[in-house]
Parts: structure tokens; sequence; C-alpha cells
């Protein structure tokens, strides 16, 4: 069995989602004159790799604790969509299934080539990878449903498409590009796509049917790509 690790590096400079509290770091004793060193560290639970919780956007919903090994692991795939899905696209079940076999359980990790602008690497650009990364629409989430997927990951800020968050509202110059691309692109403004009812779907629509997703993930994620 071959181990692959596909999670981000987290330090004071690993990006948190907007308005959550980053990872701070500080000294309350120190060797001189307190005998030990001694650190405090705080941070949000939705920063660096994460799995969401269904009880992070379902009340009902099961929290982290509660997912068993089994649930966790098991037959997946990892779908590469980086030469087609660029800054604010919408990627589709269509070209999932297109480049790979999508079983019924299967877990599914979708490699966008975002996670190339983590904060980590050399080509880092923080906007890019939380603001401009590609993401779907209602019918891939109702394509996971009939799939059953265990669950999703993502190599980006967010699974849902960053343009059907609140960080609509908190980067406007972005939204404003966003919105001229998808008239060139999709025919239709961005507000015609993603309408109110369609608000953060990949979490509000899916958790209650138990399909959580990891965001944020990276590490050696090329190396399993097809």
């Amino acid at each position: 069995m071959k181990f692959i690790d596909l999670s981000i590096p987290l330090g004071i400079g690993t990006p948190a989602w907007p308005t959550y509290e980053p990872l701070q770091v500080k000294y309350f004793k120190r060797l001189a004159p307190n005998g030990a060193n001694g650190q405090l560290v705080t941070h949000s639970n939705h920063l660096g790799t994460h799995l969401d919780g269904e009880i992070h956007f379902y009340t009902p919903g099961k929290d982290i604790a509660s997912l068993t090994l089994d649930f966790l692991t098991g037959p997946g795939v990892v779908v590469d969509l980086s030469d087609i899905a660029g800054d604010y696209d919408i990627y589709t079940s269509q070209m999932v299934e297109e480049r790979v076999d999508v079983h019924e359980g299967d877990i599914l990790i979708i490699h966008t080539g975002f996670h190339h602008f983590g904060w980590d690497q050399p080509t880092a650009d923080e906007i890019a990878y939380m603001v401009k990364h590609p993401g779907p629409d209602r019918e891939f989430a109702e394509w996971c449903k009939a799939k059953k997927i265990k669950w999703i990951g993502v190599d980006c800020g967010s699974a849902d498409h960053p343009m059907n968050t609140i960080i609509r509202n908190w980067m406007p110059r972005q939204a404003k590009e966003a919105d001229a691309h998808f008239q060139a692109k999709y025919g239709q403004p961005l507000a015609d796509v993603f309408t109110d009812d369609k608000y953060q779907l990949m979490h509000i629509e899916m958790f209650p049917y138990g399909i959580i997703h990891a965001e944020c993930v990276g590490g050696d994620i090329d190396l399993l790509l097809n």
C-alpha cells in the first residue's frame, strides 16, 4: 500500500476562509526567564486542508467525530480538469465522466490545478486560489446525489463556485470580471446563473444527503493525475 499526502502545509501564512480566524502562534513563556518555552496556538476549524462536516451547514447533521473510518476511506477517483476549467469557469458532470469512470459510492477528488496558487507554492496567488477558481452549478450537485458520491475533494478554496458564495459581495472587482466572463462564455450574466436559490448549493443542498467535501486539497495530488 502506498500513501500519498494530499494536504497543504499549515502555517501562519495559510489563508483561512474569509472572516475565519487564521493560525496564530504566540509565546506565553520563554526559556529565559521562565525556564521553558511555551506557545499558544489558535485557529479556526476551517483552515488548511479540512473536511466540512454536515453540521457546518445542517443543524441535525453529523460532526466530524461521528464519521467512521469506513466512510472516510474507500474506492475513489481523481479527475484532472485543469486544462478545461480555468478562472471563473463552471465544471460539469459531463466533464468528469468524459475523463474518469465514476461508480456509485465513490470518493471523487477534483483537480482544478488551482492548488498551484496555494500560499506555499512558487506561483502563489491567494486571490486566484480563493476567488477565481472554477466550481459547479446545481447540475453537478444533482449528479453527485444520483451517483451517491461518498464525499468530494477539491484543490482550491471552496467546493462551491466562489461567485456562488459571499465572496461575490466581498470582492466586487473580481465579481465584475466573473460577470463579464459568464456573459462571454455562457451567454448569461453571473446573477442569472447563480441565483439566490442556488447559494452555496454544494454545502446547503448536499450536506443533508450526507455528501460532504474536503477543501484545500493539495500536497502530492499531481502524482495521481491520469
